[in-house]
């Protein structure tokens, strides 16, 4: 392909899409997404060229989105016009890889959005959410393992419930899981965890291969094969209901135990980097909207052991 050639942005965009799939082996959600947004700019722009997504035109794009509104809201939030705008960038960064005459994706700015409040539990909290799950029926030991595992190893609800039994190793209390972007991470399981997922396991006397499944008919579970797994809003609702019954104010989720545990690690020591290794983070500053939590306690810390001059 010779150098600054002008393409239709639908062709582009196309060939994008298939970039994401084939080379860089996105997820299919991540492709539908990214279609998604960049299919909003055709919307707004019709059938342009890349080269006509300009400064100006993207200027008045974001107006657009502005004003677009969504089924929850009149106008669609800062955080969503932002996954419209990083798609538009990292399409424009594949343009110019193929010498696609196109607009530095280095003009694209994002728009500032105001950090969001971390909602973690402290310890007190935790040990009053883990009593809750009744541990003399199998479906309550399952749940005290959910929740021990979950705060002990950070994972995302989706990742928890895409495991299999043959995917954890008790014994030596680690194992892989691939995460956002198809990037494998290293999970690691506090003994305790581990006792609880043994016991667990121990109880079952099916031989199917899901690590967590449902124990009622409702249909909050999915049916792959002939077996079923938790689904991401099952534990969810679990959690909120333990969270409940334990007396806690506060808006309890499975993301909840995951800020718990970076929390936790971050306040007994951990650094920044490897805390963002064990979440799985690709970047660190999205790691960095703990730093405001622990800084109370950094400063705590100063303000007990730094000499003082007196």
């Amino acid at each position: 392909m010779s150098y600054n050639v002008v393409m239709k942005a639908a062709r582009a965009i196309s060939e994008y899409l298939d970039y994401l799939a084939i080379e860089q082996n996105r997820s299919k959600k991540t492709i539908a997404n990214y279609n998604h947004y960049l299919t909003r700019l055709l919307d707004y722009a019709g059938d342009i060229t890349v080269k006509d997504i300009n400064s100006d035109l993207v200027r008045k794009w974001r107006l657009w989105l502005h004003e677009l509104g969504s089924d929850r809201s009149d106008e669609l939030s800062k955080s969503t016009q932002n996954y419209h705008l990083i798609a538009l960038r990292n399409f424009l960064k594949f343009c110019h890889k193929r010498d696609i005459e196109a607009l530095s994706p280095d003009q694209i700015e994002l728009a500032h959005v105001k950090r969001s409040q971390v909602t973690f539990l402290d310890s007190d909290e935790l040990k009053q959410l883990l009593k809750q799950p009744n541990t003399n029926e199998i479906a309550g030991i399952r749940d005290r393992a959910i929740l021990e595992l979950l705060f002990s190893s950070g994972l995302r609800v989706s990742e928890l419930v895409n495991l299999d039994i043959a995917h954890i190793n008790l014994e030596r209390r680690e194992f892989m899981v691939r995460g956002k972007g198809q990037k494998d991470r290293p999970i690691f399981v506090s003994q305790e965890s581990a006792d609880w997922l043994k016991i667990y396991l121990d109880k079952r006397t099916d031989n199917l291969p899901a690590l967590f499944i449902s124990y009622s008919g409702r249909h909050q579970t999915a049916t792959t094969g002939n077996y079923r797994r938790l689904t991401p809003r099952s534990i969810q609702r679990m959690i909120a209901r333990y969270a409940l019954l334990a007396g806690i104010t506060k808006h309890v989720s499975p993301h909840t135990m995951r800020h718990s545990f970076a929390t936790d690690l971050l306040m007994n020591g951990a650094d920044l980097r490897s805390v963002q290794e064990m979440l799985g983070h690709s970047n660190i500053a999205t790691t960095q909207i703990y730093t405001h939590i622990t800084d109370p306690h950094l400063k705590s810390v100063h303000e007990r052991f730094h000499a003082k001059n007196n």
